[in-house]
């Protein structure tokens, strides 16, 4: 097959023989320009705040260097350790006496039927721009550490915004959606309760529940004797809980279904959302109520921190 002598062969074994095999000739190539102590350091700082740069972390690690390396070879350093950058999923920063009660709220309703969440008339707030976004954040972490504490954003409710709506749901299906004119106090989340919650409550039947969160206008006194005088039965709630609530969910399908459509005023964007909220299939919202237990789960293996939901 090859046209090699035996004399060529015999004297290559020979000569294998003797060396032992052959050495690997010196390859050429630019020389690593970090040592492994600088790698430890950069995956340490990196790891210490996830939020920071490259930029940063090189600054940070490489303050006495005459020659620091390039930025892109702390991303290399980094992306080989798996720590990539990536943006932080929001979540509630959530107190330890917050996250007792959540614990507790799951733990009682773990083993909760489709027939028990079928009662439930789940309500919230949301906010929808008109233009633009919130801004983007990123965040280094390793692979799969996604809903892990330390690489969440926390957020606050609502912090500014542009058209406020107010909407309610139910195992049964889609429930009335009101848009927030002005600023929404006691009084006018009465008006609320009064004209577009307790209708769809009462068309529910004996036994409902209405759910909402802590905000302080829904549990202030004025709110609270309206709902003892109208005999309403109103969910006990764990504070910073938006990943029990499957509501949220249907914000977020309500924002995919419009975020092509351009709106020129809160009218206009009001309009949109309701059409849209109209057309949630009830799939959806079997999907959602299914999702309970998972959620009460997820809360109770989390320790009380916020989980992917």
């Amino acid at each position: 097959m090859f046209s090699v002598t035996e004399a060529c062969i015999s004297q290559f074994l020979k000569r294998w023989k003797a060396q032992g095999g052959f050495p690997v000739s010196h390859r050429t190539g630019r020389p690593r320009v970090t040592d492994p102590n600088d790698d430890r350091n950069i995956l340490r700082t990196s790891r210490s705040n996830p939020r920071l740069t490259a930029p940063a972390i090189r600054r940070e690690v490489f303050v006495n260097s005459p020659s620091p390396p390039s930025v892109s070879t702390v991303k290399r350093r980094l992306n080989a350790a798996g720590i990539m950058g990536r943006r932080p999923v929001k979540k509630p920063l959530i107190s330890e006496k917050n996250r007792s009660a959540r614990v507790k709220w799951a733990k009682d309703h773990l083993n909760w039927t489709r027939q028990d969440w079928n009662r439930i008339l789940w309500s919230d707030e949301s906010k929808f721009l008109l233009f633009g976004s919130d801004g983007i954040q990123w965040v280094r972490r390793p692979i799969g550490s996604r809903y892990d504490p330390k690489y969440q954003l926390p957020t606050v409710k609502h912090g500014g915004g542009s058209c406020m709506v107010w909407g309610a749901f139910s195992g049964n299906g889609i429930g009335p959606i009101h848009r927030v004119k002005g600023i929404m106090d006691k009084n006018v989340y009465k008006d609320i309760l009064q004209d577009q919650m307790l209708p769809h409550l009462r068309a529910m039947g004996r036994g409902s529940v209405y759910q909402q969160d802590n905000d302080p206008k829904h549990t202030s006194l004025f709110v609270k004797d309206w709902f003892k005088s109208r005999r309403v039965n109103v969910m006990e709630w764990p504070s910073q809980s938006p990943d029990l609530n499957p509501i949220e969910h249907l914000w977020e399908e309500l924002e995919r279904r419009c975020a092509n459509k351009r709106a020129k005023n809160c009218d206009e964007k009001f309009a949109q959302l309701q059409s849209e909220w109209n057309k949630i299939p009830m799939s959806t919202i079997d999907t959602l109520i299914d999702s309970m237990p998972r959620r009460c789960q997820a809360v109770i293996d989390a320790k009380g921190f916020a989980t992917k939901y």
